[in-house]
C-alpha cells in the first residue's frame, strides 16, 4: 500500500503562540481515529522557524543561515506519513486535518507520494 507525506505548510503571522486547547483537542481526536484506521504512520509538529536553522550547498559551499528565515512567508510546521489506499484517501485525510483549524490560521498541506511506496 503506498505511503503519502503531507508536509504542512503555516503561515507564522496568522498562527499564535500556542494553539488553542479546543485545536489541541480535536487535533488529538483526528490523530486518534486516523491511527485507529490504520493509516496514520507517524506525524509531529515542529518548533517556530526562529528555533531553526538552514544548512544549504550551493556552488561547492556550504553555507548555515538560523532562523527566523524573513524571505519565507509560509514554513514548514509539521507532517505526517500516511499508509493509504490511493492519494484520493491522502487529500480526504488531509482535507480533515485542515478543518480542524480556527478560520484564522493559515495552512497549506503539500501531499506526495513516497517513492517507493
Amino acid at each position: 500500500m503506498p505511503r503519502y507525506l503531507s508536509l504542512v505548510q503555516i503561515d507564522e503571522s496568522s498562527a499564535p503562540a500556542e494553539p488553542s486547547p479546543e485545536l489541541m483537542q480535536r487535533m488529538g481526536e483526528l490523530i486518534e481515529e486516523v491511527t485507529k484506521a490504520g493509516v496514520m504512520l507517524d506525524t509531529a509538529g515542529l518548533t517556530p522557524s526562529a528555533q531553526g536553522t538552514r544548512v544549504r550547498w550551493e556552488g561547492g559551499r556550504i553555507s548555515v543561515t538560523d532562523g527566523p528565515f524573513t524571505e519565507s512567508k509560509e514554513v514548514v510546521g509539521g507532517y505526517a506519513i500516511m499508509q493509504c489506499k490511493d492519494m484520493a484517501e491522502a487529500l480526504e485525510w488531509t482535507k480533515r486535518f485542515l478543518k480542524v483549524h480556527e478560520e484564522f490560521w493559515t495552512v497549506t498541506c503539500e501531499v506526495r507520494e513516497i517513492a517507493g511506496g
